[in-house]
């Protein structure tokens, strides 16, 4: 295998599911504050952005984790475990990211580009928090979704108190499909001592996973009526509501690939809050 391939496979380009639902949140959040469409200098640096700074988070959590995916199951294939790449690649790659990332964001404002130093700092740190928080996922949900305080911050200068309810329901919404995601690994994470909010949650998992569905929805809605949203917005919410619903029906068996199955279902959900919000501001 060729160098290039291992590198795309370190950054996971070729599961792309990452980058979507890092992605979605960040299009919810620009296009909301746009009023509209975005800039296009905006746009393209957004998307841009998010695409190589969660390749450079693979890189970063596959180097940390490259003694214990070796033990899982799923991971035992990456390319730091098997040792096709050495641990140093890995940084060079996760470096060479987020300097390329660094000249996007000069581009935009002075609140952006310091949101954007807390953004990489969340990325690089989330790896570590599965050894000793009894909940990353929460964690993770604040990292996927920094891009909605820094979008707001990109297009209208500040940070207005929709951007951080729509966080929060980020948050939420993280912690229900990475939950559905923890599911997958959770023998293997408790033989290896590692957290996850499906080992803290137990037998209570399912639960929970609705839960956090429901206060996603709740929020959103909630911030679609702070932004003045009418009926196609909250007709996509419904939408949204029945696609978690399905995941749950899923899930309630807790077999390894329909929980799988479920977490990368999660696009879909994000894709119809975005639909929401674009056919309102657009329409």
């Amino acid at each position: 295998m060729t160098k290039l391939k291992l590198y795309w496979r370190l950054v996971r380009l070729d599961k792309p599911i990452g980058i979507l639902l890092l992605l979605w949140p960040t299009l919810w959040a620009l296009f909301a504050a746009a009023d509209g469409f975005p800039e296009w200098h905006i746009l393209v640096v957004f998307i841009l952005g998010t695409i190589l700074m969660r390749s450079a988070g693979c890189a970063m959590n596959d180097y940390f984790d490259r003694d214990v995916d070796l033990h899982v199951k799923r991971t035992q294939e990456r390319v730091l475990a098997t040792g096709a790449l050495a641990p140093r690649e890995a940084l060079y790659v996760a470096a060479a990211l987020g300097f390329i990332s660094l000249g996007l964001v000069l581009t935009t404002n002075p609140l952006t580009i310091l949101l954007a130093g807390v953004a990489a700092f969340l990325a690089v740190t989330y790896p570590l928090f599965k050894r000793f928080f009894a909940i990353p996922q929460a964690y993770l949900g604040i990292a996927f979704g920094f891009g909605i305080p820094m979008s707001f911050a990109a297009i209208q200068g500040s940070i207005p108190a929709v951007a951080w309810l729509l966080l929060i329901a980020n948050i939420f919404w993280a912690i229900a499909y990475d939950t559905e995601y923890a599911m997958v690994d959770r023998d293997d994470d408790l033989r290896l001592g590692v957290k996850s909010s499906a080992i803290t949650f137990g037998r209570y998992d399912v639960f929970f996973v609705a839960l956090c569905y429901g206060l996603t929805l709740l929020l959103l809605g909630v911030a679609g009526d702070w932004l003045g949203y009418g009926w196609m917005y909250f007709a996509a919410l419904s939408l949204s509501a029945m696609i978690a619903a399905k995941h749950i029906q899923w899930i309630r068996g807790r077999d390894r690939q329909a929980c799988f199955k479920a977490f990368l279902h999660n696009t879909w959900f994000g894709a119809a809050v975005c639909v929401g919000i674009g056919l309102e501001v657009l329409g």
